[in-house]
């Protein structure tokens, strides 16, 4: 008997290992998507690699504690989010344009072998699991305070949002697309990574763009006195 071809990955499906690409400010989370634009030799060979394993690279950001030290491996945190290859193009001047979809929360354990210069590492999942299934809000109120809140902040740092397509996302592309696309700093999409739940990250994104909402203001009055 054939076995039925599945484009879902299960828990069983996630492997051990995984490449890992560390890169600031990059956020990934789960069925979300992140186009990437890969040039550097190591990581042309980190794409070749995934392609013809698991298709899994792990996003994961350094922790910037090496700023001022020029080194091929940064010091990085030890939660990323590991993305599938979705979708991927090569362009004249020989660079990979790529699609990741987000698949699942990781935990880095060890880090091993380098391959052609990227990184691997010795990762768990298990912390994560339910990052395999879509989540919810608690309620329908919070998703409604959201958008109001959302609108004054898209309002105050010039984004024009499509509010049909708004209203029509699910509370988990909501919430994870503004997560991934507002211009939060490293240290702010480093805790909406971390956040356990859809809830807990609403609760950091409310957070973030009440911040944003009283920065503006507080700017605004200082120019007027």
């Amino acid at each position: 008997m054939i076995k039925k071809y599945s484009f879902e990955k299960s828990y069983a499906d996630l492997p051990n290992v995984i490449a890992l690409f560390p890169l600031t400010s990059a956020l990934l989370l789960p069925r979300s998507k992140l186009p990437l634009n890969l040039f550097e030799n190591r990581y042309l060979h980190m794409f070749d690699h995934a392609l013809s394993s698991s298709r899994l690279i792990g996003m994961i950001q350094p922790t910037n504690k090496d700023k001022d030290i020029k080194t091929d491996s940064p010091t990085i945190y030890k939660i990323g989010c590991a993305g599938i290859i979705n979708a991927f193009s090569q362009t004249n001047d020989n660079r990979y344009e790529i699609v990741l979809k987000g698949l699942c929360r990781f935990r880095v354990l060890k880090e091993v072998n380098q391959i052609n210069g990227f990184r691997q590492a010795e990762v768990s999942w298990d912390k994560y699991s339910e990052d395999l299934q879509v989540s919810k809000l608690s309620n329908n109120e919070q998703r409604s305070m959201f958008e109001d809140k959302l609108k004054l902040y898209l309002e105050k740092i010039g984004v024009n949002a499509d509010w049909q397509a708004i209203e029509a996302s699910t509370d988990e592309d909501l919430i994870n697309s503004i997560s991934m696309g507002c211009p939060f700093n490293f240290l702010e999409k480093q805790a909406l990574l971390e956040a356990k739940t859809l809830n807990d990250r609403l609760k950091v994104l409310n957070s973030l763009i009440e911040m944003g909402l009283n920065e503006n203001e507080s700017s605004v009055s200082r120019s007027i006195t």
